[in-house]
């Protein structure tokens, strides 16, 4: 018996022992707890009520008000109706709310026991984080301070998907001392994609010297294209900060605009004075990226300036016949063939490459008419052709190549005149390098630049297209496949001169 009798009151020793020695607070803590609906929910799920536990006889009842959705109520707690009572509002809107009725005050014993604590309530996860340190939070967040107006704790609704983390990050700034390194160290720890998430609560909390610290952080170190775009959507959400961010807005957008076009052209410029063969190539994909209609770079720019880019052009046709002239220069008089050096060689294909390209670049923009007059009155070039050697005359006919393709596909309209013009002055030379540029391609299309010539052929008119033809006759007959096929186009203009000419019938 008298062991029963000691195991009963064993409960009640303990309980009392209990509510004499407290377990000491944390400074703030992190609560999982869940929605109070959601354990409404399961608490009418259950078949059978809980057993409530035994409370002591001098303890007061304590109440859960539930709270209805899309709403933030207080919990109701006897033990924290002092003078400061618990206030709540939701942080998007930050408004300040009325204080609740004072419920009765309880016996002084208990009122020395109740500490304030702020509840911060994440919406979207379901859990409330507690701070001990109410004042300190008051102090440090603007948006704290208008909502627990009357001082005390209260509950704060963060709304939105905030991580958990972030808003202990945002909390323990608050608390921690103002040492700003020690803010960036603790901020390098979670690295950039953390520290945009706290720079989001510090924006929503009002938390200034977090807001500051983020910026800071954010400013000194690289980020992605994703952690861009986060940055440029907080900063015009929340643009009252302009002055604070003026440093990374800085690295976001010019602070004195230029035209990408006008740097389009001194990109091209720089191109065409370099020297290095590779390097020039890996920068022409460069800016052809840029250029590209489908470009992911530039956006609705200006377009641009075509007497900029003519005027490398020219820079490149005095160098290409510079270079012709000084290697003619360098054989007797009586030599009819000229074979260059080596340094001379590269230099010819370096600015017909720069030709080539600046020629597409143009072709794409539809402004090339002015450049078939510029080729087509080249004379001193294509009278130096047929003295030069083969394995260097046949780089010329490469941007006769490109201008022939683009007048057969129509992508380059220009006048009757002209077109007849360009054929007048390179169509012979094309017949005599084809077999140059069917060796070494070089990229070029061979069966695409048949098809060029011979549909640019047929623009011409019927009178026109005979003499070129005859002279295409004369020399396939001799050479066969060293000369481009233009069977289909002659056929074609045989059909309309012959057979179903208008005057036929």
């Amino acid at each position: 018996m008298s062991t029963t009798s000691t195991s009963a009151h064993a409960p009640a020793h303990r309980r009392r022992s209990g509510r004499k020695a407290p377990p000491p607070l944390q400074p703030w803590c992190c609560s999982f707890v869940l929605d109070p609906l959601a354990a409404a929910a399961a608490a009418t799920r259950s078949p059978l009520p809980a057993p409530r536990p035994a409370k002591p006889p001098h303890a007061p009842p304590l109440s859960r008000r539930i709270r209805s959705p899309g709403r933030v109520s207080p919990v109701d707690d006897p033990f924290s109706g002092t003078a400061a009572s618990f206030a709540s509002a939701r942080l998007s809107s930050v408004s300040e709310c009325q204080p609740l009725a004072l419920p009765p005050p309880p016996p002084a014993a208990v009122v020395e026991k109740s500490r304030a604590t702020l509840r911060l309530r994440l919406v979207e996860k379901g859990m409330i984080l507690e701070v001990d340190e109410v004042e300190r939070v008051r102090k440090e967040s603007k948006a704290v301070r208008k909502v627990l107006w009357g001082g005390g704790g209260g509950e704060v609704a963060v709304e939105g998907k905030v991580e958990v983390e972030a808003v202990r990050e945002a909390v323990e700034m608050m608390l921690g001392d103002e040492n700003e390194a020690a803010a960036m160290r603790r901020l390098a720890r979670g690295g950039v994609a953390r520290a945009i998430v706290v720079l989001e609560v510090s924006f929503s909390l009002m938390f200034d010297r977090g807001v500051n610290n983020c910026l800071k952080y954010l400013e000194a170190v690289p980020w992605n294209e994703p952690e861009e775009e986060s940055i440029k959507s907080l900063l015009s959400r929340h643009s009252s900060y302009e002055a604070a961010s003026r440093n990374l807005l800085a690295r976001l957008q010019p602070q004195n605009p230029t035209s990408s076009a006008e740097l389009v052209v001194e990109l091209i410029d720089s191109i065409a004075k370099g020297t290095n063969k590779n390097a020039r190539m890996e920068l022409r994909t460069l800016v052809n990226n840029i250029l590209s209609k489908t470009s992911i770079y530039i956006k609705g720019d200006n377009e641009l300036d075509m007497r900029s880019i003519y005027y490398i052009c020219h820079s490149c046709l005095k160098c290409l016949v510079g270079v012709f002239e000084e290697s003619s220069d360098l054989v007797p008089a009586d030599q009819t063939a000229i074979s260059v050096g080596k340094g001379p060689l590269e230099r010819i294909y370096k600015q017909v490459e720069d030709l080539n390209w600046l020629l597409q670049i143009i072709i794409d923009r539809q402004m090339g008419e002015e450049f078939v007059d510029l080729w087509a009155n080249e004379k001193t070039l294509s009278s130096m052709h047929e003295r030069v050697s083969p394995m260097i005359r046949y780089e010329l006919s490469r941007i006769s190549a490109t201008i022939f393709i683009a007048m057969g596909s129509g992508k380059l309209r220009c006048t009757g005149d002209k077109r007849f013009s360009i054929f007048q002055a390179w169509f012979r030379p094309m017949l005599v390098d084809f077999s140059w540029l069917r060796r070494y391609p070089k990229g070029l299309n061979i069966t695409t630049l048949e098809e060029g010539i011979g549909q640019a052929l047929l623009t011409l008119t019927l009178k026109q297209q005979q003499v070129l033809f005859m002279e295409w006759f004369e020399a396939f007959s001799g050479q066969g496949r060293e000369c481009p096929n233009l069977m289909r186009a002659f056929q074609v203009w045989w059909r309309r001169s012959f057979v179903r000419s208008l005057g036929s019938s």
